[in-house]
Parts: C-alpha cells; structure tokens; sequence
C-alpha cells in the first residue's frame, strides 16, 4: 500500500486523518491504559505497513499480529511486536531472535523457548496466553500455577505479560466477568509467588464498549482491532463515538440497454421485466464485494443506491441505471462509503450477509489497491 493516491480498476482508500481520531478516542477512553494496535491479516486486509507505520507515530503501546510472518512484515518498525497466535516449533527461533513479545501456551513450550534462547544468548519476551473460557489456546486457567510458576524459574524466558480473550463481551455478560475475575486470581496468586507482569491486557474493541471492568486496574493496557476502523461488531453496545475510515471505489465499465425477458449474469437469477439500462460495475467478489448483494444490495452512482442485478460475478457486477439514466462508462461507483445523501457501510455488507464486519474487511481482494489518504 502506497502513502499516496495510486489509481486502480477497485480502490480502497482509507483516511489517515479519521484513523488517528479514532485511535486518539480509544486511548482517551481507556486512559491510563496503553493501547495495543492489532493489525493482524494485514491490518484486517486494509494493508499493514502503512497503517502500522502511522499508529507507531501516533504513539500506540505496541502492534500485535496473529503469526511470525506478519511479525516480520513490520520488524523494522521502532516498536513492541507482540504475536498472539500461538507459534510453530520451527518459528520459535525466528521470533525470539527478533526480540518479538511471543505467547506462552504451555509448559513444553516454555522449554522449547528456554533451549532456543539459552542457544541465541538472549531471552524469550513471553506474553503467558491465559484461557479463561476461550477454550483456545493458552494455559488453562484452572490449572495453571504450578506450571507457570516452573516456567518463572526457567533462566532464559522473561515472563513479561499475560493476556486472555473473550468469546464475546457484552455489557453486563456473566461469562465475561467471570474471566476477568480468574484472570484476576492468576495474576495475584503469581504476584503472590513473586512473578510481575509489566504487560497485563484482556480487552478487545468489544470489551472496550462494553466492559469498563476489562479497562481499569490490574489491567494495564486493552487491545484493539476493528475499532480503529470506526467499525464494530453488530451486537454490542458502540459507547466510542468512532467514524469509518475506509472507501471503495470503482468505476461503470459499460453501459446498455438490456431487452425485456433477457437474464442478467450466472445462473440467470435476474429477469429483465421491461427494456432497462444496465450498468456493469468493474469489480466482483475477487475484489470483496459479497455474493450477499447479488439480486439483494445496492451500489452508489452519482448520489443514487443502484440495486444490484442477478448474482454478482468475479470481476464484475451489474446494476440497474433507471435512476440514474445520465451515467456513463467512467462514472465512479461507490461500493462502501458516502455518495450524495447516501452512503453504505461495512456493517450494511456483514448484515446483508449474516456475518460480522471482521469477515468483510478480511474479503477484500488482493488485486485492490489500498491507499492510505
């Protein structure tokens, strides 16, 4: 992704101005908390290095990613990296050789990471991977203090944080709280036992609309993703007062009149009822426009929702141009954000298609430029 304005058959640009304001409202919020900046699947497919470079100049706590290739994607950056997804046994090295913050999801593990960092002459920076009810990956919280009390005593791992994750976190969930209150045991019966943890975090952007008890003390930072987007999950309480950053954008490649009784596209769903003006979008789900909209949504043209017509294809999608009858080959076509009065949103998409925002913003297709404006 280029810092600049790069043309594109489908372009996604997202605003640097909006994303430094959303981020500036999350770290108010959650204040004196730091914020960690998870930018994982290349920074929820919106394109990590500019991004992760721009959240660093804003000041963020750390980036967090899901695995060691999208650690070494931003390894020059000046900041923490911290991976969450647990590690392979051939990316220990490769991680701990970088300085990476890396979870910590069992005691064998703990071993592996010791041998390795005894070997470098250096030490594992491991955040333990807590499971208060994810049933995931990590320690089970249950159980877990004598082993990770084995693993404080290993002499090349520094046990510099522990995080945990929730399945959901909705206002006044029992479940949730329930978690913080086991993570909150572990960490005082390891205090107890005289292991500090500098790093201490379970809040996604979730709990951080809805859970003010994931973003106090002993807690020390939260983690955000989605939000940084202006984006949320679609049950849940939206307490941030946060605006979308992303557009996509395309163009009508064609423009003709269809004869009434004519199909429109794969599987003929769509039957012409009368002679109409048809306009063939240059973009398709390759590009992540979802199937969902095929005979369903609307794209914006020139100010005006333009329903779809038939089933959306790879590389393109038609629409009907009866509202708008001056369009033409070139025109611009909104496929997410604001045209005139109207606008369509990410959660419009993940709604159409019964999903959440994250599997959206995941689907947009590679051959889309991403912009950072």
């Amino acid at each position: 992704m280029s810092e600049g304005m790069t043309q594109g058959r489908v372009r996604v640009d997202i605003s640097a101005e909006v994303l430094k304001e959303n981020y500036k409202k999350i770290c108010a919020s959650v204040a004196p908390l730091g914020v960690i900046s998870v930018l994982k699947a290349n920074a929820y497919g919106l394109g990590v290095s500019a991004i992760a470079k721009l959240l660093v100049q804003e000041g963020t706590s750390a980036i967090a990613v899901a695995e060691l290739a999208e650690a070494m994607a931003i390894v020059d950056l000046p900041c923490t990296k911290l991976i969450l997804g647990t590690l392979l046994p051939d990316e220990v090295e490769e991680a701990i050789a970088n300085g990476f913050h890396i979870p910590l999801c069992d005691y064998e593990q703990a071993e592996q990471f010791d041998a390795v960092a005894k070997r470098l002459g250096c030490k594992a920076l491991c955040h333990i991977a807590l499971d208060t009810g994810m049933s995931r990956v990590g320690f089970d919280a249950h159980n877990c203090i004598s082993d990770l009390l084995r693993c404080a005593k290993l002499s090349n791992i520094e046990l510099v944080g522990m995080f945990s994750h929730f399945p959901q976190a909705y206002e006044g969930d029992e479940g949730s709280l329930a978690q913080i209150e086991l993570y909150k045991q572990v960490l005082a019966t390891l205090e107890a036992n005289g292991v500090s943890l500098e790093w201490r975090h379970i809040a996604n952007s979730d709990a951080i609309n809805n859970l003010p008890e994931a973003c106090r003390a002993p807690f020390t930072h939260v983690r955000t993703g989605i939000n940084l987007y202006g984006s949320f999950d679609i049950i849940g309480k939206r307490a941030l007062d946060l605006k979308p950053v992303l557009s996509i954008k395309t163009q009508l490649g064609q423009v003709r009149m269809v004869k009434a009784g004519s199909t429109i596209g794969y599987g003929r769903t769509y039957t012409c009822p009368r002679d109409m003006l048809v306009g063939v979008v240059a973009a398709g789900y390759a590009d992540g426009l979802p199937l969902a909209l095929s005979n369903r949504g609307s794209l914006l043209i020139n100010g005006v929702p333009c329903p779809v017509l038939g089933r959306v294809c790879m590389d393109y999608t038609m629409v009907s141009l009866e509202q708008v009858p001056t369009a033409k080959a070139g025109d611009e076509v909104v496929c997410i954000g604001k045209s005139g009065a109207h606008s369509i949103t990410i959660e419009d998409w993940a709604n159409l298609k019964s999903t959440h925002p994250y599997e959206v913003l995941c689907a947009i297709g590679s051959r889309a430029v991403r912009n950072l404006v």
